[in-house]
Formats: C-alpha cells, structure tokens, sequence
C-alpha cells in the first residue's frame, strides 16, 4: 500500500473527512471510471438484462482486500442465519463476479435477480422492483486508497450484502414484504417512512445472539470496520414506529441501532407492521412530530450520490 493511501484513514464517524474530501470524489480519474460503470445503467428498464463488465485487475484487487476482510469480521460479528446464508451464496473471492452471474445463480435459490442501476433510485422504483423479484445494484468498484470503507454502495456491497440475503429464503421474503407494502402506497411520505424501516433492519439490523448484538444488514456486512464498532452503537430495541420516526445517517458509521430479540423476532414483527403499512398509518405518524416530509429522504434508499454520475 502506498503512502498515499496510508494517509487517508477513515475518521471515527465513519467517513474520511468531508463528502468533497474523499478520494472518490477528488481523483477525476477514479471519477471517470465510475461513471463508465454506471453509464450502461441509462435507461436500463426493471428486469431488463445485464450487461457484463470489463473489470480491471486492479478492481479485482480491491475486491479481494475487501472481501478478505469481510470473511474475518463475518466470521466475529455477523449472526448465524447470515453465516448459514453465505454458504449458499454465489460470491466468489478471488474477482468481481457479474450481476448477471450472481442473479442467475440466485433465482433457483429465492426468485431474486439484480437489475441495473447508476446510483441513486427513487424509494417507489426501489421497493416496488423489490415485489418483481429484482434488486437494484450497481457495477463500480469503491476507490482503492479506502478499500475497507465506502460511502456510497458500491458492487462489493450490493453483491456481498445483499447477495447474501437474497441467497436466503428467511431474508428474501423480508424484500418482498417491503416491496409489496410499497406496492399499498402512493404517497412519497409513506416512502420515507418504509425507507426508515427498511434502512434500519435490512441494512443496519442487528440481532441479540451469543449474549451479545450479531449483524444481519446488508450496510453492516459490506463495512468491516462499522461491524468492528457496534458496541460503540446507541442500540435500542426493535420497533418499526419508532424506526419511522428516526433519520439515519447516508454516510459514515451508525450511531444507532435496533436490535431484535431473534430473528423469528424480526420477522413476526416486520410481518405485522408491514400488513398494516399504508399512506393512513403515516399520516398519522408524522402528525404532532414536528416533521414536514415533503420528499423522499435527503438521499433515497439506495444512499447513493445526488446523481448517476459524480461531478467535479
């Protein structure tokens, strides 16, 4: 590793300095690179398919670094149900597998496929693909100086997050739930509420197991210095109410998070909350908080930059 890359430690929140300050943004050729990955994304409809990717070897050498790492935190802070699901996996860990590949391999396994996407995606697209059997993902690579953190997904999150979960009935169906109550839901304030539920279990969820807090997000799993720090965490008990009414972080490592007693827990719970998920149940929850929701989140649920492509 070079000197340069020596230099940029990520800072106890989780980023490395400011959004402008992180290698991703800064090296205009980083920049152009990904945004060659993400170009194909353009117009690409829901469950149209994918096309490969030429990655580079050096792109092969960050995912090895990163999924090297991973294997290790895994193995320490992840729950049993993700370390079950990781054996059915199709994640290779020696080079970037294609979307189209891992999709394949999962359909037989749960029903799920990736389709493409650029980066950001409107929460209703999102969780409505979600009920079609298809989860977004993107095909670029997080820079190399940072290789154990990125803030933004990247495909190392997407396939190694969530290709885990969508290897596993138990989780896959948890997708499905949320992408059938968005299907109830018309206005972009319901979303919001979902997308906090949703980022607060599928992404940053944590379990009780071994006396202790195992994780089970997709987020969580592709961040192995965020899972070496969640005893640091403000951990709470899980409830969807209360999840709906908290704003998450986009970037940098959780402050908190919401713990189930089990995963049979998690499920019952998301089950009955999502049954009864509808533009009625949110409206009510925003009304006396104080809070105007008048959009999606700051970022949407896919917590990726303002645009497909970063700029200057």
């Amino acid at each position: 590793m070079s000197d340069a890359r020596r230099r940029t430690p990520v800072t106890p929140d989780g980023r490395l300095g400011t959004a402008a300050e992180h290698p991703g943004r800064r090296d205009a050729r980083y920049r152009e690179r990904r945004n060659a990955l993400a170009r194909p994304a353009r117009g690409h409809r829901v469950g149209d398919p994918v096309p490969y990717a030429a990655y580079t070897e050096s792109e092969h050498a960050t995912w090895r670094t990163v999924r090297a790492a991973l294997a290790d935190a895994h193995s320490r802070y992840a729950c049993a149900a993700v370390l079950e699901a990781a054996t059915d996996a199709p994640i290779p860990a020696d080079r970037i597998p294609q979307l189209a590949d891992v999709g394949a391999a999962l359909r037989p396994l749960t029903g799920f496929d990736f389709t493409l996407t650029g980066g950001l995606v409107e929460d209703g697209r999102f969780f409505r693909s979600l009920d079609l059997g298809y989860f977004h993902a993107v095909q670029y690579v997080r820079h190399p100086a940072v290789p154990l953190y990125t803030p933004e997904p990247d495909v190392i999150h997407d396939v190694v997050g969530h290709g885990i979960h969508l290897s596993s009935p138990r989780f896959a169906e948890l997708y499905r739930l949320f992408g059938q109550a968005a299907v109830r839901v018309r206005t972009p304030e319901a979303l919001t509420l979902l997308n906090r539920v949703y980022w607060f279990t599928l992404e940053a969820g944590v379990v009780a197991e071994g006396g202790g807090v195992k994780a089970y997000g997709a987020a969580l799993l592709s961040s192995s210095g965020e899972l070496a720090r969640l005893d640091e965490c403000d951990v709470r008990e899980l409830d969807p109410g209360v999840m709906a009414r908290t704003r998450y972080l986009v970037s940098g490592y959780q402050r908190v998070l919401f713990r189930a007693r089990s995963l049979d827990h998690l499920t019952e719970t998301l089950t009955g909350f999502l049954a009864g998920f509808d533009d009625e149940w949110a409206r009510e929850t925003t009304m006396g908080t104080g809070e105007v929701i008048h959009r999606p989140e700051v970022l949407p649920t896919r917590f990726a930059p303002d645009t497909a492509e970063w700029g200057p």
